[in-house]
């Protein structure tokens, strides 16, 4: 447990400190901020005409309300925070790359969700989108990586399991 908390608090300190640098803001926040906002829009307007992007910024054409994608709205920090857990945790390499493929995966699916959400929200009020957008989504953002970290050991614990009983199987 200790050699995990040294080790995920490096990860985690690395990570972040690369992450805010600006080599790590052109590298790597902008082009998930953008990759985000687009896939967030092309799917808005499959389902309302009215919805154009430009770059990071979605709008309505109508009513001229539009949500900007900013850094801190891309989901990256969870991605960091789910990867200093994975690769902190005494695991194999592979099982490690496929947790972290699958969790990154699931945090930015839940994000355009979330981006989606807001921008609907905040049409209809901007109290309430304020309230969504600083205090419940941040925290299911962040949930989500906890839960595909819980599910991943619950998964590598399995494999851990089926292999030990693979290799005490008595031949009959």
């Amino acid at each position: 447990m200790t050699r995990f908390s040294i080790l995920f608090v490096l990860l985690i300190s690395s990570t972040f400190w690369v992450y805010v640098t600006q080599w790590g803001q052109r590298w790597m926040a902008e082009p998930v901020t953008s990759f985000v906002a687009a896939i967030s829009s092309h799917i808005m307007v499959m389902f309302d005409p009215n919805v154009i992007s430009q770059g990071i910024i979605i709008l309505d054409r109508t009513t001229g309300y539009g949500v900007q994608v900013v850094a801190g709205c891309n989901g990256m920090e969870a991605v960091l925070i789910l990867f200093a857990a994975l690769f902190a945790f005494p695991s194999t390499w592979k099982q490690k790359f496929i947790g972290f493929a699958a969790g990154f995966i699931a945090i930015h699916a839940l994000n355009v969700v979330r981006i989606i959400s807001l921008f609907y929200i905040g049409q209809w009020d901007y109290n309430w989108f304020e309230w969504f957008h600083l205090y419940l989504w941040q925290a299911l953002i962040i949930l989500d990586a906890l839960v595909v970290w819980l599910l991943w050991l619950r998964w590598i614990n399995k494999a851990k399991r089926d292999k030990a009983q693979a290799l005490t199987a008595i031949p009959t």
